[in-house]
C-alpha cells in the first residue's frame, strides 16, 4: 500500500506541466511575459541571491502561489530570463545564412545587436553579470544552444572570407567583437554617457556608434 502511494505521487510530480506547457492556458503567456519582465527588473537590481519571489511577484501584479505556478523555484525564473535575453540574440544570429549577401547579413547583425542593447540594457547587463560569474546556471545552454550556432556561423564566414566576400580574420574573433561593442553600450553606458553625455537613445550617437562598429568590421 505504501508503495503504491509512493508510485502515485511520483506520478503527478512526472505529469505536472512545465511552464510552457502552462503559459498555453488562457491568459497563460502574458502572465508569463509579466513574470519575466518584473523578475528581470528585480534581479537586475538585487542580484540572483537577493531577488525575492514575494517582490517579483508584486512586481508582476500576481500572488506568490500563481507565480509559482509558471515557475517552481527562483532559479527556474532566473534561468527562463536569461535564456528570453539569449534567445533574442540568437534570432538574429539565425538569419545570417549561405543565401545572404555577406555584408548586408552583418550590417543587419550589428544593428540589430545594437538596438537590442539599446532597448534593453537591464536584460545585457544582466546576461554579462551571469557570465562573469562563471555562468553557473547558463553554463550549459551556452555550451549546447549558443556554441551550436556560432559553430555554424564560423563555418560560413570561413567560406565567405575564402572566397573574397569579406576581410580575412579569425571568424570566432570576429563574432566576439561584435558582440563586444555592441553589448558595451548596454553593460557599460553609465560610463559612456559620464564621458559623452549621450547613450543609444540620441539617434546620432546611435548612427554614429553603429557607423564606427560596421567599419571595424566591414572595413570602410
Amino acid at each position: 500500500m505504501a508503495a503504491r502511494t509512493i508510485l502515485k505521487r511520483k506520478a503527478r510530480k512526472t505529469a505536472a506541466p512545465d511552464t510552457e506547457t502552462r503559459a498555453k492556458t488562457r491568459g497563460g503567456e502574458a502572465n508569463v511575459q509579466r513574470i519575466l519582465d518584473a523578475a528581470l527588473s528585480v534581479f537586475a537590481m538585487d542580484g540572483f541571491a537577493g531577488a525575492r519571489i514575494d517582490a517579483i511577484a508584486d512586481l508582476a501584479g500576481l500572488s506568490k502561489p500563481n507565480l509559482l505556478y509558471y515557475f517552481r523555484t527562483k532559479q527556474d525564473l532566473y534561468l527562463a530570463v536569461l535564456k528570453r535575453t539569449l534567445d533574442m540574440w540568437l534570432v538574429p544570429l539565425a538569419r545570417i545564412d549561405a543565401q545572404s549577401d555577406p555584408r548586408i547579413a552583418l550590417t543587419d547583425y550589428i544593428t540589430e545587436k545594437l538596438e537590442y542593447a539599446r532597448d534593453h540594457p537591464k536584460a545585457s547587463r544582466l546576461f554579462a553579470i551571469e557570465v562573469m560569474r562563471g555562468a553557473p546556471v547558463l553554463g550549459k545552454v551556452l555550451q549546447d544552444d549558443l556554441k551550436q550556432q556560432v559553430d555554424s556561423k564560423v563555418t560560413l564566414l570561413r567560406r565567405w572570407m575564402a572566397q573574397g566576400k569579406l576581410p580575412r580574420r579569425d571568424p570566432h574573433h570576429l563574432i566576439f567583437m561584435i558582440w563586444a561593442t555592441t553589448q558595451h553600450y548596454a553593460d557599460f553606458s553609465t560610463q559612456v554617457e559620464a564621458i559623452t553625455g549621450r547613450t543609444l537613445d540620441h539617434p546620432a550617437f546611435f548612427t554614429a556608434a553603429r557607423q564606427s562598429i560596421l567599419d571595424a568590421v566591414l572595413g570602410p
